[in-house]
């Protein structure tokens, strides 16, 4: 089933994410939604924050991107990936720029600085620990969903001029005056 994606403005973007304590029919259900939800917005990663969930858990699927040379061969794995109770236990020191965009801000784009590689320990889709550690473009992702588990947004990583000069569109977004390709919550706020 498709779930609506909330958008920016919305207090559940700002919480921050609760432990899975278990596996359930229902969080499989919800997994299998986040994937469909994704893939119907045409996006890589999706957070269960941005449909309204609170569970620590995201979903990435970067197979569409297997021919990006852009991408880096290493980032692309060739299976959708679940991360549920995520945590990242390292960064690297060198840092790398790149354009994102947020299907919970739609039409809107920036240049954010992350840490070029991350290991992280996750526990997947059956709830057996994994430990990752990679780089390139599905480090950028990781990081990026990662991120709106701890109530935090790409804009919120941009320049506080960068910031000001997107506030007007912020608010428009917050206000609920937005359109998507895809369905969106309506705002409570």
């Amino acid at each position: 089933m498709i779930l609506p994606i909330h958008t920016y403005g919305e207090p559940v973007l700002r919480q921050e994410a609760i432990d899975v304590e278990q596996n359930t029919d229902s969080l499989q259900q919800l997994i299998d939604d986040m994937f469909e939800t994704m893939h119907g917005a045409a996006g890589v990663g999706l957070a269960a924050p941005q449909v309204g969930r609170t569970e620590r858990l995201f979903v990435v699927d970067l197979s569409a991107l297997q021919e990006d040379p852009e991408a880096g061969a290493e980032s692309v794995p060739r299976e959708p990936m679940v991360f549920i109770n995520p945590e990242i236990v390292w960064e690297s020191e060198e840092m790398c720029e790149y354009e994102e965009g947020c299907l919970s801000i739609p039409d809107l784009r920036d240049n954010v600085i992350r840490p070029e590689r991350i290991r992280l320990r996750y526990l997947d889709r059956n709830m057996q620990p994994q430990e990752l550690e990679t780089g390139d473009y599905l480090a950028r992702v990781i990081q990026h969903e990662y991120d709106h588990l701890e109530g935090i947004l790409f804009v919120d990583r941009l320049s506080p001029l960068r910031r000001r000069l997107l506030r007007r569109r912020l608010r428009d977004i917050a206000r609920g005056e937005v359109e998507a390709d895809y369905p969106l919550a309506p705002h409570t706020s």
